[in-house]
């Protein structure tokens, strides 16, 4: 494993990262279904220390394939259906501990979702809780392929199981939408989620039922539960004062290069300052917004070519290159390679 893949905040992966919490969950799902999993943690560099970890993070590209390896090695398509059954409320960390002991449903998942950047950050948005349509949406990596259907499937089967856990009931949603196309296991889902599902939509969410939103939690424990809160919000100010003018314009910049070079003016303004400002606050940090802007990319470029077989023409468009070639001649700037060289040897390494 790369040093970078795995670190504290702030964390440098463009993509984002993940708890090694939720790496355990996907590796005792996957031993559930018969794998081998020392071999799976051999492969995947994953030592005890790492796992065992509740600060350590890997990169989300690398738990994509970690997800696909696991379901090559069970033949279990839907492994993340299984991996989000076999969630628990600990396994969202102190999160987790804190929704559980909140004195309703609805208050739990708001609870769950408000820290949900203490144990993951994706560099498409973070989870969002939506309490007057009881609705909870996940934003994941794209473009959907059979790396990442998995971890849309694992988060809003973990949301259902914690649910399920805090409430006692079995049938408490209402809906589930899911972004990626259907992959004929529709019946399936529909059979473990217990309710409508439907693939190719807008968002990926699930709608709690109002009688559940509103049930009061098995745990309920209002004193334990403010303690709990209290420790998440000093470690989400401890996240969000760790982080440098410099990385938070590397998380904007990462969802607005699609088909564009997003400008200065732009990430400034969704900052809340100046062009000036910024391009001060940067200089200050020893930095420019033309070289995070391009060190963004090729960190990007990197993962999307060692991690994905996302074609090049698709990854110059993500990248918001104004076409293959553009992407081709500074791929070899960065590299002294081409993209196509760079794929070959990197899967050469993985044999």
């Amino acid at each position: 494993m790369d040093p970078s893949d795995l670190q504290s905040f702030p964390n440098r992966n463009p993509l984002g990262d993940i708890s090694a919490l939720y790496v355990c969950v996907l590796l005792r799902a996957a031993e559930a279904e018969g794998v081998n999993v020392q071999d799976l943690t051999h492969r995947f560099q994953l030592s005890e220390q790492t796992l065992t970890s509740p600060a350590a993070r890997i990169s989300i590209p690398r738990f994509m394939r970690l997800g696909h390896a696991a379901i090559e090695a069970c033949g279990n398509t839907a492994l993340g259906l299984r991996t989000g059954a076999l969630s628990r409320p600990i396994d969202a960390g102190i999160a987790g501990l804190a929704g559980e002991s909140a004195g309703t449903a609805g208050a739990a998942l708001q609870t769950l979702i408000r820290y949900s950047l203490l144990t993951s950050r994706n560099s498409r948005g973070i989870p969002k809780a939506e309490p007057e349509k009881r609705r909870l949406q996940f934003y994941s990596i794209r473009p959907y392929n059979p790396f990442n259907y998995f971890v849309v499937d694992s988060v809003l089967g973990a949301w259902t199981q914690f649910l399920r856990t805090v409430t006692g009931q079995w049938d408490v949603l209402e809906r589930v939408t899911i972004e990626y196309p259907s992959i004929g296991m529709d019946e399936l889902f529909e059979a473990w989620f217990r309710c409508p599902v439907q693939f190719g939509a807008a968002t990926n969410s699930v709608t709690v039922r109002q009688d559940i939103w509103n049930q009061g939690t098995i745990q309920a424990q209002q004193a334990m539960h403010e303690k709990l809160v209290q420790i998440c919000d000093t470690e989400m100010q401890e996240i969000q004062r760790g982080w440098t003018t410099g990385d938070r314009v590397r998380g904007l910049l990462t969802p607005l290069f699609r088909g564009e070079t997003p400008s200065l003016e732009t990430i400034a303004s969704k900052l809340g300052i100046t062009p000036w400002t910024l391009q001060r606050q940067l200089s200050a940090e020893k930095t420019g917004f033309r070289e995070l802007m391009d060190d963004t990319r090729k960190q990007l470029a990197r993962d999307y070519i060692r991690e994905t077989e996302t074609s090049l023409s698709e990854i110059a468009w993500l990248l918001g290159f104004s076409n293959p070639a553009a992407l081709h001649k500074a791929y070899r700037r960065w590299f002294e390679l081409s993209p196509g060289e760079h794929r070959k040897q990197f899967r050469t390494m993985a044999k």
